[in-house]
Parts: structure tokens; sequence; C-alpha cells
């Protein structure tokens, strides 16, 4: 009984259940569909934003630009963007109707549990993507830039002239790279609190997290060591913080089921107590 009561969710028939995710989804839809718009009349100012490394990175050098080969290639690097950027803005409205949609059903601790982890998403996120951007972007630049040559002494010259999609596929590439990434922790807490994995676990396999860390770097960044290092050492980082975090959730989860167990024998005691006693 005292379970029933801790559920906020009254009984829904299915037809109720899909008219009320039709309703979130539409609502993220509809979410997504305006900052798509939003971003696209200012989809120009957003590639700049993005281009502004590569620029940095360039220095005081007059002449240098960006292609496109296609004639297509530029409207849908653009289209590219403002999804990008709606897919950005939208999001906290997005996380609020999926959070909608399935608190109903949860008890009250579950809710208590999620709902930090709901929060610190798109914090880490965006922690990762703003690594990604200001570290590793011009770090990065830099070095490819270092292969160009001047073509003295009668060689020809090797210059960067970066095409706007296969840029545009690098940059978000890296930067969902990075903060999808840096959810590592929630994840991570999120298991050892269901009892999936536990801090033991993480610190006898952390060698093997290592070597799937760099491995996973060298998938999704370039071939370059500066950009694999980048992106390893702040999710090995991560991993050690994962750790901290699933011995704080086992300990309080034993603290817990200790003051359970407190409770439980002290009813019992007290049902012993309230027994009549008979006599022959």
């Amino acid at each position: 009984m005292a379970l029933i009561k801790d559920i906020d969710d009254r009984e829904m028939p299915l037809l109720d259940h899909l008219l009320e995710l039709r309703n979130r989804l539409m609502w993220s839809l509809g979410a997504l569909f305006i900052g798509f718009l939003i971003c696209y009349a200012f989809s120009e100012q957003i590639y700049q934003f993005l281009v502004e490394p590569l620029q940095i990175a360039y220095g005081n050098q007059t002449g240098r630009r960006m292609i496109y080969t296609g004639l297509t290639e530029a409207f849908f690097t653009y289209l590219k963007v403002a999804m990008w950027g709606g897919m950005m803005l939208g999001f906290p409205i997005i996380a609020t109707q999926i959070w909608m949609f399935i608190a109903p059903g949860l008890y009250k601790q579950e809710k208590q549990a999620f709902l930090p982890f709901l929060l610190a998403t798109p914090v880490l996120f965006f922690l990762g993507a703003a690594l990604c951007y200001y570290l590793v972007f011009p770090l990065a630049f830099h070095f490819f830039l270092s292969f160009e040559t001047s073509g003295a002494d009668g060689t020809m010259p090797i210059e960067l002239e970066a095409r706007v999609g296969e840029y545009l596929d690098l940059v978000m590439k890296m930067v969902f790279a990075f903060g999808l990434s840096f959810q590592l922790p929630v994840a991570l807490t999120l298991l050892g609190r269901v009892g999936i994995i536990g801090s033991a676990g993480l610190i006898r396999n952390r060698r093997y997290a290592i070597v799937g860390v760099f491995v996973l770097a060298a998938i999704v960044t370039p071939p370059d060591v500066i950009s694999q290092i980048s992106l390893a050492v702040p999710i090995l980082l991560l991993y050690e913080l994962s750790i901290i975090a699933v011995k704080m959730v086992e300990k309080k989860r034993r603290a817990t089921e200790a003051a359970e167990e407190a409770e439980a024998a002290a009813a019992a005691r007290d049902s012993d107590d309230d027994t009549p006693t008979t006599t022959g």
C-alpha cells in the first residue's frame, strides 16, 4: 500500500498514453522547428562563429578563403548549421518534454534520483563542447596548418583551401564527440545507482577503460596526437570522477538499507511486544 501511495501517476488507458506521447512529440518537434528557423536566420553568423578557430589559426595571413565545389554545397551547409543550432537551442524544451512524459510513472524517490542527472546532462555536454571549441580546435588547426609549404626554391606551394561542407562536418563531429563523451559520469553513476556496475568493478577494469578510451579517441577525432590526447585525458579524468560518484552512491545505498533494516527490526520488536501472552 505504501508503494502505491508513492506513485504520482494515475492509471491511464493505452490510448491516453499514446495521446500523451503524441503531444510531447509535437511539442518537441515544434521546439526543434522553431529553433531551426531562428538559427537559419542567423546561419551565416553561426557558421562564422564555427570558422573563427580556423581564422585565428591563420593569423594575419591575407587572401585566405573557404571554398565549395558543389553548386548546392553552401546551401546545404547552412541548412546543417541551422539544424545543428536548432537542436542545441531546442534541447532544454525537448528534455523537459521527455521528463514530463516519464516522470508521472516514477516513484518519488526515483524522481529525486533522476532529476539531478537530467540537469547535469546539458551542463556536461556544453562543457565538453566548450573544451573542444576553445582548446582542441586551436591546437589541432595549428598542427594541420603546419604542413603548408611556401613553395620556396622553385617547389610548388601547398596551401589549405578548406571546403565549407567538409569543415562543418569535422566541427560537428568533434563537438558532438566531446559533448557525448562528457556524459560518462552520468551514465556510469546511473548504472551504479541501479546496481548494474560497482566501484570495485570500475577500479578493476581501469586498464581496459584506458585502452578503450584511446581507441575511441582515435576513431572520433582527426588523425593527430593532439586531438586524441585532448579527448582521451578528460574522459579518463571523468572516469575517475565516476568511480568517486559510484562510491558515494553505494555508501548512500548501504546507509539506506541499514536504516530500513533497523526500522523493520524495530517494527518487529514492537509487534512482538504487542502480542498478548496466554497463561496456562
